[in-house]
């Protein structure tokens, strides 16, 4: 069994994954994940590139005259709103194709921090659990695009909602990501998404500052190819430690 050093910062969970991917025996299960990425990221970034000049021409053409000399303020928030929304969309596509590979990642990295192996069968076991994987995230995003649509309203309503809007926003991010990366450990264990989000509330410190940094990490471009192994290695390090005891003892 490796013994799991580091604090119990959910943010100190986050960076053992950098050392995690870089472990002998666990790299050519992080290599996979990361091919996606690097693959997506092209297509995203490629995209974003060819585009972007025309989108500034509509937003020239969208400001009235009188108002040209906002767009030396405009620009610079489209440009980074522009990069935040292409890193989350990002992030959305590449942890829905990897999501298979996402589980397998978790489950080497819980073997070689625990030394006990989970019963999930072979590789056509895996192949047949593909759309329960695939059920499962679609779990994730119905309970993100409800909540997400409150908060994106609320950048709508003058002074009070536009000021809670973004603080409400980066919370809500935070909170998403860390849904996102520590439910592969738990769902490796069959633990129901109800239960999964019960336990990382009752965790909120840990399971918001694990969220933070992962949502920082994704929006920086070309890091945040990194992201998804690195937060999966992370959550479930947080996971043997702090969680899978006692998640598995009361089911």
């Amino acid at each position: 069994m490796q013994v799991i050093q580091g604090g119990s910062s959910g943010a100190a969970y986050f960076f053992k994954g950098f050392e995690l991917i870089q472990t002998k025996g666990l790299r050519r299960f992080v290599a996979v994940p990361l091919i996606i990425n690097l693959i997506i990221f092209s297509v995203f970034f490629g995209y974003l590139i060819s585009s972007l000049s025309d989108w500034f021409v509509m937003l020239n053409e969208w400001l009235p005259e009188w108002l040209n000399w906002l767009q030396y303020l405009l620009w610079p928030l489209a440009l980074i709103s522009i990069l935040v929304l292409f890193s989350f969309l990002f992030a959305t596509v590449a942890n829905w194709l990897a999501a298979p590979f996402n589980g397998l990642l978790a489950e080497k990295v819980e073997l070689y921090l625990t030394g006990k192996p989970i019963d999930s069968g072979g590789f056509v076991d895996l192949i047949k659990d593909i759309p329960r994987l695939f059920a499962r995230e679609f779990q994730k995003l119905g309970y993100f695009l409800p909540r997400a649509l409150l908060c994106l309203l609320l950048f709508l309503v003058p002074l009070a909602g536009q000021t809670i809007a973004p603080v409400l926003w980066f919370l809500f991010s935070a909170w998403m990501m860390a849904i996102q990366y520590c439910d592969y450990p738990f769902d490796n264990h069959k633990v129901p998404f109800r239960d999964m989000k019960l336990k990382l509330k009752s965790q909120r410190s840990q399971s918001m500052s694990f969220g933070v940094m992962a949502m920082l990490f994704t929006m920086i471009p070309i890091v945040n190819m990194l992201v998804m192994p690195v937060a999966i290695c992370g959550a479930t390090s947080m996971w043997v430690q702090t969680q899978r005891e006692q998640v598995l003892a009361g089911k």
